[in-house]
């Protein structure tokens, strides 16, 4: 996970509660990285926490003095003597991981028995947990029905996971990794963002046309930019679905994801879930053409004298041209962006694109860049709109080129209405 300031978290409070579990140490990381990732991290630990680990660990990740009782910091005592219900009334987003089944209970109960159940009671900002326990205790009815009533009260539940657990048994209870703790955190501080309630359809990787049961036409896309366009629209509060032909990149957490392989199944999709949807970002590199016929079986080398094969070739669906045709009809989505990767005449054949599709955006790069373009994880483009704006952008991270798109969907969106 790249250390770049994450602009959802930059300057983000957020108060990071830590119970007794041996999944703590997934804790520290997520101290650490969501440290690197721009936020103030103030952690408070229950006391068994600090039976798995020291406070001075979360204090040496963060920078911040770490909470330990109703009184005092581990460095000595509280800044304010209102500093037990300060913490929670100035944090833009509460996070208990892990939090056991014991502190749930107390959670749903309202005590406030220690500092971290007297800062969940004077929250004013979202409540997100992560449950993570051993064996049966996460299934238990009990448990259960005292999650059930902070669901109902607003609390944000990030599901445990399968797995072993440290006792030997397998079961769901164990807290997910950083990279979808992250995710959700992420989620519930974008929720008000300048999507909010918009639809958004991302697509992403490059199409695969088959040749045999072995072999496929594609190209080089890997699918980064167009994972960062949906990571950055959930960022901003957009309900997204994302598409794409590249499963090994890790899933937006909060995305619909859909995965396909060619240009007519990427079609397929694209119409299916278009209605209704108020932005398309065609970022997938989708192949102009396929084999016009695929082998049943794998193609041999059966004449060991011949030097060439020859393939015919047909053109696949142009699927911009179909959203623009069903755009005419219908009205959605209401804002298209499209994608132009050239080797040569940039601006001229991105123009020329965005009038033919009838886009309201397209970016276009030039993939003859070594920094920019294909498999790398920066990208310069330039964006073209329809009313002749030419916007230039520095060379910067996929993630921060994405941000700048979305910002543009979002003023265009509001111009609509």
């Amino acid at each position: 996970m790249s250390s770049e300031p994450i602009t959802v978290l930059h300057n983000r409070r957020i108060i990071l509660g830590v119970t007794g579990s041996i999944a703590i140490y997934k804790a520290v990381d997520l101290a650490s990285k969501l440290t690197q990732a721009g936020a103030l991290v103030d952690v408070i630990m229950t006391a068994s926490a600090q039976r798995f680990v020291a406070p001075l660990t979360f204090a040496s990740v963060t920078g911040r003095p770490v909470y330990t009782t109703m009184w005092a910091t581990d460095a000595g005592a509280l800044p304010t003597h209102i500093a037990h219900v300060g913490l929670g009334e100035g944090a833009d987003l509460l996070v208990i991981a892990p939090i056991t089944a014991h502190t749930i209970a107390r959670l749903a109960h309202g005590l406030a028995d220690d500092l971290l159940a007297v800062t969940a009671l004077a929250a004013r900002c979202p409540v997100l947990i992560a449950p993570a326990m051993d064996g049966g205790m996460y299934a238990h009815p009990a448990t259960q029905d005292n999650l059930a009533t902070l669901r109902a009260r607003g609390v944000i539940v990030i599901e445990p996971e399968e797995g072993r657990f440290a006792s030997g048994l397998i079961g769901k209870g164990r807290l997910p990794e950083t990279h979808t703790l992250m995710g959700h955190i992420r989620r519930a501080l974008g929720r008000g963002g300048a999507l909010a309630g918009q639809r958004v359809i991302v697509t992403a990787g490059g199409t695969r046309e088959p040749l045999d049961p072995v072999r496929v036409l594609a190209n080089r896309s890997s699918g980064k930019q167009g994972y960062a366009l949906a990571q950055a629209a959930l960022d901003a509060g957009a309900d997204v679905t994302l598409i794409s032909t590249v499963s090994v990149l890790p899933v937006p957490v909060g995305a619909t994801f859909v995965v396909v392989e060619t240009a007519a199944q990427m079609l397929d999709a694209v119409l299916q879930h278009l209605s209704g949807a108020d932005a398309l970002l065609m970022a997938a590199a989708v192949a102009d053409y396929r084999p016009s016929a695929v082998a049943a079986h794998k193609l041999k080398k059966t004449d060991q004298t011949a030097k060439t094969r020859t393939l015919t070739l047909v053109r696949t669906p142009d699927i911009l041209s179909e959203v623009r045709d069903q755009r005419a009809r219908t009205g959605w989505p209401r804002v298209v962006v499209g994608f132009a990767a050239e080797s040569e005449d940039l601006l001229r054949n991105a123009q020329e694109k965005l009038q033919r599709k009838g886009l309201d955006l397209i970016v276009a790069n030039d993939i003859t860049a070594p920094d920019a373009g294909f498999a790398v994880d920066t990208n310069r483009v330039t964006l073209l709109d329809a009313q002749g704006g030419v916007e230039p952008l520095e060379l910067a991270s996929k993630a921060r080129v994405a941000e700048q798109v979305i910002a543009r969907v979002a003023r265009l969106l509001e111009k609509r209405g």
